[in-house]
């Protein structure tokens, strides 16, 4: 039996990608995507149609406000792509909402219920097969619970430090992505070393840690690792809720044999000595503050994921130019 064949059996295996044919290959349960996924699937000859169509959807819903048409022309793609991926996978997509909204919760809800509408539009509950990608900054984390009571979804993304962990775990959110790969890209260049054991893997001992919080205190928010740079680190989660991974990797994992023990073991964190922890605003931006990797890579994460938006922006203006 494949090692994916294997992890498959223990931990929710995710498809990081928006190539549908990648999807296809390994048959995973669910589907991320991100600003930077979109912008590599949308300039694939095989998607041009669903560029344009939210070219046009963009033109018409944006009217003379170009603000507004980019606006309408980004969430479209999104949901364009998100249906179509649904349409392979059983179980959900996770649509992210614009990263340049991240320290704006009244703006990160609004743009959350044009995301709803337009998917209820296509057809599909977003309820049952939506999450909504929102980063794991206290705004993004506040609008994030308050579409959670209304039973809109959340995907707490670019989350590095543990006090993110735990507010979006009090918050209710469905589920959270630790970024494993930029956690250890991060303490690689800190302390000049190419690399570590993969059981001291600076992200894979990240998620660990979240994981047996989670457990240990009963939480329900599913723990989903994203962000990969080996098979050894996704060997070494195996166990994990939920494991979001590139089709590269995928690869690797179902022509990898052999014995695949499990590493993380929600028995085991319930009998862990594991303090409870408690955080208001006040603590939360403290604690992150303290925490120089989480800090560095949240900013990070927001800045690249806003520049690959508009350069998702800029290739969809030109689309519309050649229409």
């Amino acid at each position: 039996m494949s090692k994916l064949a294997q992890l498959k059996s223990m931990t929710t295996v995710v498809a990081d990608t928006g190539d549908f044919a990648s999807i296809l290959d390994y048959q995973p349960q669910d589907a991320t995507t991100n600003p930077s996924l979109l912008y590599k699937a949308a300039q694939m000859p095989p998607y041009r149609e669903l560029v344009e169509d939210a070219v046009l959807f963009g033109m018409n819903r944006g009217g003379e406000d170009s603000l507004a048409r980019a606006r309408w022309t980004m969430d479209k793609l999104a949901v364009n792509f998100g249906v179509e991926i649904l349409k392979i996978v059983p179980g959900r997509v996770s649509t992210e909402i614009d990263a340049r909204l991240s320290f704006d919760s009244d703006a990160t809800l609004r743009r959350a219920e044009e995301l709803v509408k337009l998917y209820q539009e296509a057809g599909i509950d977003p309820t049952e097969r939506v999450l909504f990608k929102i980063a794991s900054t206290w705004e993004g984390i506040r609008a994030a619970q308050a579409l959670e009571r209304r039973g809109i979804h959340c995907n707490l993304t670019l989350l590095f430090g543990f006090a993110q962990a735990v507010a979006c775990a009090d918050a209710g959110v469905t589920l959270i992505s630790p970024f494993v790969g930029r956690i250890l890209d991060w303490y690689k260049k800190a302390e000049n070393v190419a690399g570590y054991p993969s059981d001291e893997d600076p992200g894979v001992r990240s998620v660990t840690r979240i994981y047996n919080y989670y457990k240990r205190h009963d939480y329900q928010t599913v723990v989903m690792g994203a962000s990969f740079r080996t098979l050894e680190e996704i060997l070494e989660l195996a166990g994990c809720d939920y494991l979001t991974i590139a089709p590269a990797l995928l690869g690797e994992l179902a022509s990898a044999e052999g014995d695949l023990p499990r590493k993380l073991d929600p028995e085991k964190a319930l009998a862990m000595d594991i303090p409870r922890v408690s955080l208001d605003e006040a603590s939360f931006r403290w604690d992150l503050n303290e925490e120089a990797m989480a800090t560095e890579k949240l900013a990070e994460g927001i800045r690249l994921f806003a520049a690959d938006t508009r350069k998702l922006e800029q290739f969809a203006h030109e689309v519309c130019q050649h229409s």
